[in-house]
C-alpha cells in the first residue's frame, strides 16, 4: 500500500472517499479524473505526396493513440521526395483509387481503435485543385485605365481573358456608355483617360497541395463552383467510409481565397439586396470619395451575404445529408462575420494572443452566443519556429492562452506523416511544430495530453457567464474594406484594440464579442455592453441595444456615440434613427474615454474576480456549473505570481484542483491565495458542492542536496557527474538528439509516517531577451530540465516533470534505506538537426515546381539538454 501523505495537494484517494461526506458533485469530479475521450486533444496529419502505405498509417495512428491523442485529420499536402519506387515511396495522386483506398484503411483504423477522424474537403487550401474552371475560379475587379493622346476621343478595353468579362467604362470617375467593349469620351470630360472595369480571376492556386490537387482556388461565393467542389472532391473522400460510418466531421481552413472581391452576379444580387446599380459607383468603390464608405459598406455586405448562402450553408447542409458534421474556419477573404459562425456545426479559430482580437475569440464568442458548447481551434501552428523546436512547455503555453478564448477542443498543428526507414527525425511540415512520435520527447505526450484533455472536458461543463459584451464594428469594417484586402476579421483588429480588451480583462471580467446579426437575433445576454469608437452602426440592432437597456442592460461607448447607418440609398433614414436612439438611451448609457473604462464597468457589474493590484499575466475563465462556478486560473508569464484573489462566488468556499497532478485542495471562504509558478494553472471550483478538505500548509524544507555524483548514461557511453549539469555541456555530445538516464542512490535513515517527500529538479530562470511573441509563444524561461523528464524511484515510475514546478512527490516509492533515482531525460531534435546540413529539395523543386519554403532554417541551433540542478529532497 503506498504511504499516505501530507503534501500540500492531497491524494486522490483520500479525496474520493471524502467527496460524498462533503456533498461533492460527483460527475463534474469524476470527469476530472477521468476525462471522456472526445475532450483529448487532436491533431492535423499531414499526407506528404501523399505517399502513405497501410502498416505506417496503422503504426502512426497507434502512436498518436498512445500519445493520448483521442483523434486526427487527415489533410493531403504537397509531396517531400519525387517518386522513389526503390526506397517505397510513392506519391499517390489525390483523389486516385490507390489514395481512397488508403484514407479508407485510416478510417477503419481509426474506428478500430476508437479515434476520430476528420477529413479536410480538399488539399491544401483554400479548397480548389484541377477540377476548378477558370470560370468558376476565385473572381476579383480590375481597373484597367487607357491614356488617350489629344487627338483620339476613344478607346477600346483590352481583349478579355479568358474566364474575364467586360463590366463597364469610366470616364472622371463617371460611368461612361460601352459598344462593343469600346467607349468614347465625353464631351465635357476634363482627363484625357477612359477606365475600363473587368471581372476578373486572381489566379491563386491552391497552397501546399498535393499530387494530383493542383489547381485554381473556388470561388467562394459562386454556387456553381461550391456544388462542384463538393460534388467532385467531397462526394469523392466521402467514397472511403462506409455510408453508415462517414468521418466525424468534414473540415474547412481558413479562408485565404486573396484578393477575392466579386462574382459573376454581383451586379445582379447587389441591385436586388441593395436597390441600385453597383457598377454606376465602381469609382467610389475602388478610390476614396465622398460617396465610398456608403458604397463599400453596401459592397461588402453583399459579399458576406453570398458568403453565407452560398459556402457555410450549403456545405452545413451537404455534410448533414452525408451524417457528418461540418467544421469550419470562418473567417478571412472573403469576407465572413462574426454570426457567420452559427451556420456551421463545428467553429473553429486560430491565434494565441488572448489579451488581444483574434479569430479564437470571434469563434468561440459565436460559439456562446449561438449555443455551440463545443469550440474548436487550430493550435501550436508556427510555435517555437522552426519545426521540431516546439517544447511539451510550450505546447502548454499555447494551449493555455487557447482556453483563456473559450476553446474546449484542441486541434494540434501537427502531426507529419514520416515513411518508414528514413533518417530521424523523419518529415516535417515546413511551418509548424512536429509532434509525432520521431520527437524525441514523445514518450512525455501521454502526460503533456492528460493535462491538456482534462482541462478541455472542464472547460465544457455548464455554460459560459461573462457579464461583457464588446460589439464587433462591422459596420465600420465594411466601410471601410477595400476590394485589394475583402476582410473582416483581419481589419477588426484596428477596431477593437489589445487595450480595449486588455482593459476589459484587467478590470475583472471575461466578455465575449458579439455583431449586430446577433444582437438582432436577441442573442444579446450579457450585463454591459462596450461600443468602441464607431462611426457607424446597424440601427435595427441599435433599436434591439435600445429594448435590451429597457430590461437592465447598460452600455458604455467609448469616446462618442455612433452617429451614421444604413448605406448609400438608406443612410438618410437609417442615421436619423441611430441618433434618436442614441438620445433616446439616456441613463443606461455612458459615455467615457477609453482610459475610464475599468472604473465604468466596476461601477455597472461585479468583476469576476478583484486583485489587491493589477496581474495582466493572470488569465481567468469564468463558467456556471451545477452546484456553483469554475474558475480556470492562468499565470500566462514567465515569473511567478502571489496574490490574493476575490471571486465574485467565494463566500461559501471550495477547492483548487490541480489539472497537472489531478489532485485538489480545500479552500475557505473568502479570498482565495493564489500562488501560481511560471506558467502554471489550476482550476478553481467555488460552492457549497465542491468543498473539500482544508489543509494546514506544512513548511517545506530541503533534507539532502542530490546535486552531486550523478551517472550519465547516453545512448553511446556514460560517464561520472560530479555535479549534474547539461549533457550538452560536454562539445561532443552538443548534436545529440534522444534519451539519457541520469541515476544515482540516496540513503534516507527513518520515513516518518504522514510526511510527504518530493523530488525538486530545480527552478527555472528568467531569460536577458524573451524569445517568443504573443502570436507564436514560446517558454521565456531556461528551464532546469531540458525538455521533459520521466522520474523513476527505486524502479517504480513516478511521474513526469515538463512544466513549473519542477517537482515531484516520491512518498509512495521510497524505503528506508538505500534508494536509487533513475531520471530518463529528453530533448527535442533539433540538436541532431543542428548537426547536418539543410535538406536539399533541388531535385523535389524541379520534379513538382516550389510549393513551400523551410521556414526559420537559420534558427536550427542546438539547445540545452538535460538537466541543470540543483536538485533537492524536500520533505515537509
Amino acid at each position: 500500500m503506498p504511504r499516505k501523505t501530507a503534501s500540500l495537494a492531497i491524494g486522490l484517494a483520500a479525496l474520493a472517499t471524502a467527496s460524498t461526506a462533503h456533498g461533492e458533485a460527483p460527475d463534474l469530479w469524476t470527469t476530472f479524473l477521468h476525462p471522456p475521450a472526445e475532450a483529448r486533444p487532436m491533431v492535423r496529419w499531414w499526407w506528404f505526396g501523399p505517399a502513405v502505405e497501410d502498416k505506417e498509417i496503422d503504426r502512426e495512428i497507434a502512436a498518436m493513440k498512445a500519445g493520448g491523442f483521442g483523434g486526427f485529420e487527415v489533410q493531403p499536402t504537397y509531396p517531400l521526395s519525387p517518386d522513389d519506387p526503390a526506397h517505397g515511396l510513392n506519391n499517390l495522386p489525390y483523389l486516385s483509387d490507390a489514395f481512397i483506398a488508403r484514407l479508407a484503411h485510416a478510417g477503419e483504423t481509426a474506428r478500430r481503435e476508437g479515434m476520430r477522424i476528420d477529413v479536410t474537403i480538399g488539399s491544401g487550401w483554400p479548397f480548389g485543385g484541377p477540377h476548378v474552371p477558370v470560370t468558376q475560379a476565385a473572381s476579383m475587379i480590375r481597373m484597367v485605365s487607357v491614356d488617350l493622346p489629344r487627338n483620339q476621343t476613344s478607346a477600346c478595353a483590352p481583349a478579355p481573358q479568358a474566364g474575364e468579362q467586360l463590366l463597364a467604362a469610366y470616364a472622371d470617375g463617371q460611368r461612361i456608355g460601352l459598344t462593343d467593349g469600346c467607349a468614347s469620351l465625353p464631351g465635357n470630360s476634363s482627363l484625357r483617360q477612359i477606365t475600363f472595369a473587368i471581372a476578373s480571376r486572381t489566379g491563386q492556386q491552391v497552397k501546399r497541395a498535393a499530387v494530383g490537387a493542383e489547381g485554381f482556388v473556388i470561388d467562394h461565393v459562386d454556387a456553381s463552383a461550391v456544388q462542384h467542389h463538393l460534388a467532385v472532391v467531397g462526394g469523392r473522400l466521402l467514397q472511403a467510409f462506409p455510408k453508415d460510418q462517414p468521418p466525424y466531421a468534414m473540415f474547412s481552413d481558413s479562408l485565404e481565397a486573396y484578393g477575392s472581391n466579386w462574382t459573376g452576379d454581383l451586379p445582379q444580387q447587389f441591385r436586388q439586396r441593395r436597390g441600385y446599380d453597383l457598377l454606376d459607383h465602381i469609382p467610389a468603390l475602388i478610390h476614396q470619395g465622398p460617396e465610398s464608405e456608403a458604397v463599400r459598406y453596401d459592397w461588402a455586405r453583399t459579399l458576406s451575404e453570398l458568403v453565407d448562402e452560398r459556402y457555410l450553408s450549403p456545405i452545413t447542409a451537404w455534410a448533414q445529408n452525408h451524417n457528418t458534421r461540418f467544421r469550419a474556419q470562418v473567417y478571412g477573404f472573403p469576407p465572413p462575420t462574426l454570426s457567420s459562425n452559427a451556420l456551421v456545426t463545428l467553429p473553429e479559430g486560430e491565434g494565441a494572443d488572448w489579451r488581444s482580437f483574434t479569430s479564437t475569440r470571434w469563434a468561440t464568442s459565436a460559439a456562446h452566443l449561438y449555443g455551440r458548447p463545443v469550440v474548436s481551434s487550430e493550435v501550436w501552428t508556427w510555435l517555437h519556429s522552426p519545426t521540431w523546436a516546439a517544447t511539451p512547455l510550450d505546447m502548454k503555453i499555447e494551449a493555455d492562452r487557447h482556453f483563456l478564448q473559450g476553446i474546449n477542443q484542441l486541434v494540434g498543428h501537427g502531426w507529419p506523416y514520416t515513411p518508414p526507414g528514413l533518417p530521424e527525425p523523419g518529415w516535417a511540415f515546413y511551418a509548424a511544430s512536429s509532434l509525432n512520435d520521431h520527437n524525441p520527447w514523445y514518450p512525455a505526450m501521454p502526460a503533456v495530453t492528460a493535462y491538456l484533455t482534462r482541462v478541455s472536458a472542464l472547460l465544457r461543463a455548464g455554460e459560459v457567464n461573462n457579464k461583457v459584451a464588446i460589439y464587433l464594428p462591422t459596420e465600420d469594417v465594411f466601410a471601410a474594406m477595400s476590394p485589394d484586402y475583402a476582410s473582416a476579421d483581419k481589419a477588426m483588429k484596428v477596431h477593437v484594440p489589445g487595450s480595449l480588451v486588455g482593459a476589459v480583462l484587467d478590470a475583472g471580467f471575461g466578455f465575449d464579442f458579439i455583431d449586430a446579426t446577433a444582437i438582432r437575433k436577441g442573442r444579446l445576454k450579457a450585463q454591459v455592453l462596450i461600443l468602441p469608437p464607431m462611426k457607424r452602426i446597424d440601427p435595427e440592432a441599435f433599436q434591439a441595444i435600445q429594448h435590451w437597456t429597457r430590461a437592465g442592460g447598460k452600455v458604455i461607448a467609448l469616446d462618442h456615440l455612433p452617429s451614421v447607418g444604413g448605406g448609400l440609398l438608406d443612410q438618410a433614414g437609417a442615421t436619423a434613427l441611430v441618433r434618436k436612439v442614441g438620445q433616446d438611451l439616456g441613463k443606461a448609457m455612458r459615455v467615457v474615454p477609453d482610459v475610464q473604462l475599468g472604473n465604468a464597468l466596476r461601477d455597472l457589474a461585479t468583476p469576476d474576480i478583484s486583485l489587491p493590484r493589477p496581474e495582466p499575466a493572470l488569465g481567468v475563465v469564468r463558467r456556471k456549473v451545477d452546484g456553483g462556478y469554475l474558475y480556470f486560473l492562468v499565470n500566462t508569464g514567465p515569473h511567478s505570481l502571489e496574490t490574493s484573489v476575490h471571486f465574485a462566488e467565494d463566500g461559501e468556499g471550495g477547492a483548487l484542483w490541480n489539472p497537472m497532478t489531478g489532485e485538489r485542495q480545500g479552500v475557505s471562504p473568502g479570498p482565495v491565495a493564489l500562488r501560481l509558478e511560471p506558467y502554471e494553472s489550476r482550476v478553481l471550483m467555488l460552492g457549497k458542492a465542491f468543498t473539500a478538505p482544508v489543509v494546514r500548509q506544512r513548511e517545506v524544507r530541503p533534507i539532502l542536496d542530490l546535486s552531486a555524483n550523478w551517472t550519465l548514461a547516453l545512448p553511446v557511453r556514460q560517464e561520472i557527474l560530479p555535479r549534474i549539469a547539461p549533457w550538452t555541456d560536454n562539445p561532443e555530445d552538443i548534436h545529440l538528439s534522444g534519451a539519457a538516464h541520469y541515476r544515482r542512490s540516496f540513503t534516507l535513515q527513518s520515513l516518518p509516517e504522514g510526511h510527504a517527500f518530493m523530488l525538486d529538479l530545480g527552478s527555472p530562470q528568467s531569460l536577458d531577451q524573451p524569445q517568443g511573441m504573443p502570436a507564436r509563444p514560446q517558454a521565456e524561461i531556461a528551464a532546469p530540465v531540458r525538455e521533459a523528464a520521466i522520474v523513476r524511484i527505486n524502479g517504480e515510475e513516478v511521474g513526469t516533470l515538463w512544466a513549473p514546478p519542477y517537482r515531484l512527490d516520491i512518498t509512495r516509492a521510497l524505503h528506508k534505506g538505500r534508494n536509487e533515482i533513475d531520471i530518463m531525460v529528453m530533448n527535442g531534435a533539433v540538436n541532431a538537426l543542428a548537426g547536418h546540413a539543410p535538406a536539399d529539395r533541388r531535385l523535389l523543386t524541379l520534379r513538382y515546381g516550389e510549393r513551400f519554403q523551410d521556414q526559420d532554417q537559420d534558427r536550427i541551433l542546438p539547445q540545452p539538454s538535460g538537466l541543470s540542478g540543483p536538485i533537492t529532497l524536500l520533505s515537509d
